[in-house]
């Protein structure tokens, strides 16, 4: 056992909620400013103390960050994305750290920014992208200097590669240019709680102090989002909660328009909307429809919409996710038995067709920022197939491989997946997915398993190419699709949040032990990831059935829920009440209790816990994970080591750049190899 484990000291604070008293006793972590000498080295602390736990054990980081250097190209250059007569893209070689942008015209590229230079001079920076003007004279860039997620907008001259004009400050990094190139929409987050609520216009070249505050949303349960319809006549501003929204639509062809509300927010109505041309949308709507109908809005004056004609009818088996219109076809991004599907439906002939794919399980989606209302492009990958990017010819009904990324030292042929369903306790049936090298002992392999089931997100059986080391070492992987996620539809949402949230839990736990009795993996090598709120997935587990592992790979944890929800300045608060409750109501704040990680640590027998956060985390603050060990080491009974990697830079990504971020992952798959009985 390595010694001088850290010890944080404990300052009793009295938590009340609905004359439920609570004693935190490390309340005091948590420092707003993240000055806090005490909270810092404490931090430090943790720090060390992981250091020389690994410095105990075999080297296997140093080991897989080779192989992960190694799987690198010497040079990835992106697909293209055209802008008129230009094209943009981005390079980036096996050394460095971020994607260098660039674009091209008469097949003449230019580099226009390497943000490896500014990299350099500073510990965090990253680029969210890159928003050319419809002329290419001006390109706005969205960069982020601590990964706090609050964006600064910089504007870019492409002919003399210098910045210009004042930036924007603290934006959701996402902008839309008006149709003439004179204006841009943004949005800003609240100083405090991070949420975005605010859409402005701004006039290139006037000052920042000028721009016009074309909405505010007052709601705090709600937050923006801007997109483009496909045509680039509209600005959508989506005002979305849990399970209501609404949008507002500007002309691009009239910057100066105000917001139009499409259709006002009703409870329990959300509504996504594209362009078809005059005054025809297609509307894709939930009301009496869990997953999703397509309409046709044909009126501006008549958005009911129970008076839309019908153009795909709801079923209880299939969701729509998204929806594209290429020429005469409907394109539907669905799933379908807890897997991603493409339909094509002829508004011709009526007639609907799907495209195949061959993987037992994949992940497959619309492009959009390649397709439009001419051409369909997807992207897909699989656990044995690398990201790739497809155009697919309607006419011909055949996919055309336009780009894929490139893994050297892989071949497919090596490894095996499989696709099955487990029976959870109270009888529902659960997706599961594993993969394997094809000659190992699946009885007595070790066995990582991961899973998320918040927010309705979807973890499908996409190319991970950071597990490939662990499964060359004899390691099967596996993905639950746990309740609580949206693989299987609404209903499947609905069931795994609020007052249902314990059977994300029970479903995780469940399908450990189904997979465990098909003779999959060696119950005692049973290895657990989840980040976020998979993070929160990960104290739970453990703390119902902590013996069913032997180590936890928890990232950014989500684990103070009781707490957090109950102070409405923690960021992001207010907006996620539809998804875990309010503690102010009494019923929600009981049920809330039961699965609080921190408030749930008991005396037991915890297995190894390796948790990874970020100081300057906008998602999950740092304080949550730093109380959370400090009082799972003053009841675990067992001598396990329990162990935090506390990022001083950096947010929820964990640090920027490609080989930093090999650093990490691997340091986290090392606690997984020391802690195997195969090794």
């Amino acid at each position: 056992m390595i010694e001088n484990i850290p010890e944080a000291k404990k300052i009793p604070k009295i938590l009340n909620n609905h004359n439920d008293e609570r004693i935190d006793n490390y309340y005091w972590l948590r420092d707003d400013t993240r000055t806090n000498e005490d909270v810092i080295s404490y931090l430090k602390e943790e720090n060390e103390y992981k250091e020389n736990w690994f410095k105990s054990k075999k080297p296997y980081k140093d080991e897989l960050i080779e192989i992960y250097k190694k799987q690198l190209p010497k040079e990835e250059i992106s697909y293209p994305l055209v802008n008129d007569k230009y094209k943009y893209f981005t390079k980036i070689n096996n050394n460095e750290q971020l994607k260098r942008i660039y674009r091209s015209f008469n097949k003449k590229e230019e580099l226009l920014f390497d943000p490896n230079i500014k990299l350099k001079t500073q510990e965090y920076y990253d680029v969210k992208g890159v928003y050319p003007s419809n002329d290419n004279s001006l390109l706005v860039l969205s960069e982020d200097n601590n990964g706090r997620r609050t964006y600064t907008l910089k504007f870019l001259d492409p002919d003399n590669k210098e910045f210009i004009y004042e930036s924007i400050e603290r934006t959701t990094g996402n902008t839309i240019w008006s149709t003439d190139n004179s204006y841009i929409y943004y949005i800003k987050k609240d100083p405090t709680t991070l949420i975005a609520n605010a859409v402005y216009r701004h006039q290139i070249g006037s000052s920042v102090l000028e721009d016009e505050l074309i909405y505010k949303e007052e709601d705090e349960t709600f937050e923006l989002s801007l997109s483009r319809s496909k045509d680039k006549n509209y600005l959508y501003i989506n005002i979305e909660a849990t399970d209501n929204n609404e949008i507002r639509t500007i002309d691009l062809n009239n910057p100066l328009s105000s917001p139009k509300v499409f259709i006002d927010r009703e409870i329990n109505h959300l509504y996504y909307i594209e362009h078809a041309g005059n005054n025809v949308f297609l509307v894709l709507s939930n009301k009496n429809a869990p997953n999703f109908k397509i309409l046709k809005s044909i009126s501006e004056t008549n958005r009911d919409v129970q008076s839309m004609e019908t153009i795909v009818e709801h079923s209880s088996d299939t969701f729509i996710n998204n929806i594209l219109l290429v020429d005469n076809t409907l394109v539907q991004e669905v799933r379908f038995n807890g897997l991603p599907e493409i339909y094509l439906l002829d508004m011709v002939s009526k007639e609907t067709n799907k495209i195949q794919f061959s993987d037992n399980a994949y992940d497959v989606s619309i492009n959009n920022s390649h397709s439009n209302n001419k051409s369909l492009f997807y992207n897909y990958s699989s656990l044995l197939n690398p990201e790739s990017i497809f155009e697919f010819d309607i006419n011909l009904f055949e996919s055309n491989l336009v780009w894929s990324k490139e893994i050297n030292n892989f071949d497919k042929n090596e490894y095996e997946d499989n696709r099955f369903f487990i029976k959870a306790r109270d009888g529902e049936q659960i997706p599961v997915v594993t993969i394997a090298k094809k000659d190992i002992d699946l009885r007595n392999a070790p066995i990582l398993f991961y899973g998320y089931g918040s927010y309705g997100i979807n973890i499908d059986a996409s190319f991970r190419q950071s597990i490939i080391p662990l499964l060359d070492k004899g390691i099967i992987f596996s993905i639950i699709n746990i309740r609580g996620g949206g693989e299987m539809g609404k209903h499947w949402y609905e069931m795994g949040r609020m007052k249902n949230k314990m059977n994300t839990f029970y479903d995780f736990n469940d399908g450990v032990k189904a997979v465990l009795k098909k003779e999959i993996g060696d119950p005692a090598n049973v290895f657990a990831r989840g980040g976020s709120a998979g993070g929160l997935l990960m104290g739970a587990i453990i703390n119902l059935e902590p013996d069913l592992y032997k180590g936890i790979l928890s990232g950014v944890p989500f684990v103070d829920v009781v707490t957090t929800m109950s102070d409405p300045s923690i960021p992001l608060t207010t907006f996620e009440y539809g998804e875990w409750g309010n503690p102010a109501i009494k019923s929600e704040y009981e049920y809330m209790m039961k699965y609080s990680p921190y408030d749930n640590i008991d005396y037991k027998n915890y297995p190894a816990v390796f948790i990874t956060s970020s100081l300057y985390d906008s998602q999950v603050q740092y304080f949550e994970p730093a109380k959370y060990i400090a009082k799972m080491r003053d009841f675990n009974l067992s001598e396990n080591p329990i162990l935090m990697d506390m990022n001083l830079i950096g947010g929820h990504g964990g640090m920027s750049g490609q080989i930093n971020q090999f650093n990490e992952i691997a340091e986290e798959f090392s606690f997984i190899l020391n802690l195997s009985e195969s090794n």
